[in-house]
């Protein structure tokens, strides 16, 4: 079948997420492999932004493919209270991984569940009721993680669950608290110091839990200055609340480490986790927790589960994507990729004057568009809208580059198994597409 086919039956029954169905465009894949797939029409196209930033070993890769036949042949499902071998093997794999003393883990299906489940720990562990959760956050489309989520997508849902206050992001490019030349201790403490304000505003003896993406994902590629997360860690432990590290994006090598947490060496009592886990190849997610969490449950009944929890064939491709990781060495080449990408937004930052500012770490990476460098005035707004990001969109789809470009932010996240050639190659394409920014600011 043509792709116009496709979409016309796919269109006929089926709804699609986060669109007005009369507005819907979408992408056919017909393969894929590596970092490229292709349409039903045969076009080629470069997946600059990992599907969902979740293909992280990339499309295809046989090993895993092979492991999930594998368990399905020898067992396709068990219930969420059975152990089952891969359950064992993959609780122990992950142990290895995860920062040490993180090494008990809760299988759920998704990053939104994930999240969920941490903060119902959060609040039984505690006895406390509130969660801050920062404003420029992504925790997950159900109706609790949209709720601990900061972005303007919670909107729609609200009024949402009770108990959730929003803080401000280390957003040095954007914050009010940034002054030019300030040292990053200098930008933490002042973050630090606003982030204390608030829970004493709140009492912290009301927090169970601060929530947070490692580093900002879909909102921003937003890195946290070196101090601010051993400062909010150390907030936490002198006020006896919980850190939830979100890495549902950042974890798996993405960043150039296993977990974002690694980079500052900083231990969160519970890190939440999936895309990369599996690398997409089936849903899972999991928490990871202390013993500090664990310890509460062991006479306390966790109120939580759901039929397909440590689902044996999902459980079966994370164990087979941690061994394709750790065979290709897929950490170390995000980290030294990492670096190729980083230059090579530099370099498009000097051509093109719609830039504002270029973010990365390890193959995480995000160019921030702006009407003027001066005023930083967004390309495009917060909410969503205008019509120069869909025209970059436009042409780059045209060109065979898929990524994720929206409100003013164009992403570049591929697969971990990237190439240099590749890396550069793509760069190139999306060099010619930020002419049009470039144009459009006149």
């Amino acid at each position: 079948m043509t792709n116009t086919q496709l979409i016309a039956r796919a269109r006929a029954h089926n709804f699609f997420s986060w669109s007005a169905q009369d507005a819907v465009n979408p992408l056919v894949m017909a393969r894929a492999e590596g970092c490229y797939f292709w349409d039903a029409d045969g076009k080629r196209y470069f997946d600059l932004n990992s599907q969902s930033m979740c293909m992280n070993i990339g499309h295809g890769d046989p090993r895993v493919i092979a492991a999930i036949q594998a368990q399905a042949a020898e067992l396709a499902y068990a219930g969420p209270g059975m152990v089952t071998r891969v359950r064992a093997e993959l609780g122990e794999a992950l142990a290895k991984v995860t920062p040490a003393g993180l090494d008990h883990f809760f299988f759920g299906v998704s990053g939104a569940d994930a999240n969920e489940n941490a903060v119902k720990m959060a609040r039984a562990v505690t006895g406390r009721h509130k969660v801050l959760a920062r404003y420029r956050s992504y925790h997950g489309a159900t109706y609790g993680a949209i709720s601990l989520t900061g972005d303007p997508r919670r909107w729609a849902s609200e009024p949402a669950i009770p108990g959730v206050v929003r803080y401000p992001d280390p957003y040095k490019y954007r914050s009010a608290l940034y002054r030019e030349g300030d040292s990053d201790a200098d930008f933490a403490q002042r973050c630090l110091d606003q982030l204390e304000e608030i829970l004493m505003f709140e009492g912290p003896h009301t927090v169970a839990a601060i929530l947070m993406e490692t580093v900002t994902g879909t909102n921003g590629v937003i890195i946290p200055p070196d101090g601010y997360l051993q400062g909010v860690r150390e907030l936490c432990d002198r006020h006896g609340i919980l850190l939830i590290c979100d890495e549902v994006m950042t974890g798996f090598g993405r960043t150039g480490a296993w977990f974002g947490v690694d980079h500052w060496g900083v231990k969160p009592d519970m890190i939440t986790m999936a895309k990369g886990l599996t690398s997409a190849y089936l849903p899972l997610s999991a928490v990871a927790v202390n013993d500090r969490v664990f310890d509460h449950f062991r006479t306390n009944v966790f109120y939580g589960g759901l039929t397909y929890s440590a689902h044996p064939l999902c459980l079966a491709a994370a164990l087979a994507t941690i061994r394709v990781i750790e065979e290709d060495d897929l950490v170390g080449n995000a980290r030294r990729m990492g670096r190729v990408l980083a230059e090579l937004h530099d370099e498009l930052k000097a051509e093109h004057p719609a830039i504002g500012d270029v973010r990365s770490i390890g193959l995480l990476g995000c160019i921030e568009l702006v009407k003027d460098r001066v005023s930083k005035e967004p390309l495009a707004p917060y909410t969503g809208g205008g019509d120069v990001m869909p025209k970059i969109a436009a042409y780059l789809r045209q060109h065979g580059v898929y990524t994720y470009v929206w409100r003013n932010l164009l992403h570049t996240n591929p697969p971990l198994c990237v190439t240099e050639a590749e890396l550069r190659e793509v760069m190139a394409i999306v060099n010619d597409a930020l002419a049009i920014a470039d144009a459009a600011i006149g």
